[in-house]
């Protein structure tokens, strides 16, 4: 039902190599030119090069209260003890209660609640054009614990990139990559709901990669940073192949960060920035271009992959296409089962009415099926996992 979070990484600390200043000021060494000059003003007394200046972010903890407050509104729609008895925290919390253990073990409201008010459940989005689920269900969560370790997360990634790189190119990043993870989950995970942030997270990780490798020039530690990046995404998404984890939207996070990383957090060269903040009467005799080439290549790229896979991407989701059917090893990227745990059941499903047919991705059994009045979803994956078992 939720996906997982991203765990809590250190903050990465990279160095900004030195640049020195133009060798050759009014006034220095230039005999070629002195006599151009009679009186010329003098050398700039405290001239530095230019470093990238640093944003308050607000942004980030804005949206980590909005998605506390989402999961608190999202509690008082539940309203557990008004339709269960086996509520926790009852006398406590009141309409707040939380789902049992059995029916949500993160502590947190229904499956129901969380479809009614946005979750991703690819039945509607295909067959009731509810496109805004793809960005509506990265603002909830499956529980407590759910809530908690994703703005944990958000906290220690976001603060860092929003002061590097301000509110607007961020908040484009956290948005976009969250609706890039729900377009591929909707894509593979076609029986269950989806709730939770880490698409949008893990576009953060993806884009910080990125980010590194555009503007690789620029930085003096590159080499431990990559290193230390490369181990953190690593762990990030191997915790994905665990049972109820939805690992596709992790990956879809991170691939469209790590394409928009290469358009929106591309860092132009010293020699350009700082002859654009040379004081009057300074003379430069530089004459680079903004970017290096390479750049210019890794944006341009990256810009039409970026378009081509959510263009395409949105076809094959409204047509209703299942990932699953043409790709047949594809589920292991979201769950490897093992001797110590099972994964979650996954069905290929065709559905005309009310009469379904499933196919176990498991063990390749299929099953005709009438469908109840009532929630299909949830029908469904309770037939799924019973033809799986």
């Amino acid at each position: 039902m939720g996906r997982s979070p991203l765990d809590s990484s250190p903050e990465l600390e990279i160095k900004v190599q030195p640049r020195q200043s133009d060798p050759h000021p009014v006034g220095g060494p230039h005999p070629r030119r002195h006599h151009h000059h009679p009186h010329p003003p003098p050398p700039p007394r405290s001239y530095q090069p230019y470093i990238f200046e640093k944003w308050i972010p607000w942004l980030v903890p804005t949206i980590i209260v909005v998605n506390i407050l989402f999961f608190v509104g999202a509690m008082y729609i539940n309203n557990c003890p008004s339709h269960s008895n086996t509520c926790i925290g009852t006398s406590t919390l009141g309409r707040f209660a939380f789902q049992s253990t059995r029916e949500n073990p993160l502590l947190g409201p229904s499956a129901k609640t969380l479809q009614s008010i946005g979750a991703l459940e690819v039945r509607e989005v295909v067959e009731e054009h509810e496109v805004w689920r793809l960005a509506s269900c990265m603002w909830l969560h499956a529980g407590v614990f759910h809530v908690i370790a994703n703005m944990l997360s958000l906290l220690f990634v976001g603060i860092r990139l929003e002061q590097e790189f301000g509110f607007v190119r961020i908040g484009l990043l956290y948005v976009i990559s969250g609706i890039g993870g729900s377009l591929l989950s909707s894509l593979f995970v076609r029986t269950t709901i989806s709730v939770g942030a880490s698409g949008a997270l893990f576009g953060l990780l993806g884009a910080m990669l990125s980010e590194l490798l555009v503007n690789w020039t620029i930085y003096e530690n590159k080499l431990e940073a990559l290193l230390t990046l490369l181990l953190i995404i690593f762990i990030n998404i191997a915790v994905g192949i665990l049972p109820h984890v939805d690992n596709f939207a992790h990956l879809g996070g991170f691939i469209t960060g790590f394409l928009i990383g290469f358009v929106l957090l591309i860092r132009p060269q010293f020699g350009w920035v700082n002859k654009r903040h040379f004081p009057p009467g300074h003379i430069s005799t530089s004459s680079k271009s903004k970017y290096k080439i390479y750049q210019y290549v890794l944006l341009l790229l990256s810009l039409l992959l970026l378009i081509l896979g959510f263009i395409i991407g949105f076809i094959f989701l409204l047509r209703g296409v299942d990932g699953n059917d043409h790709c047949s090893w594809c589920h292991y990227l979201s769950c490897v089962p093992t001797p110590f745990w099972a994964c979650e059941a996954r069905c290929a499903s065709s559905q005309y009415g009310n009469q379904l047919n499933l196919t176990c991705m498991h063990n390749h059994k299929s099953g005709f099926y009438i469908l109840d009045n009532g929630n299909a979803t949830s029908q469904i994956q309770n037939l799924c996992v019973e033809l799986c078992g």
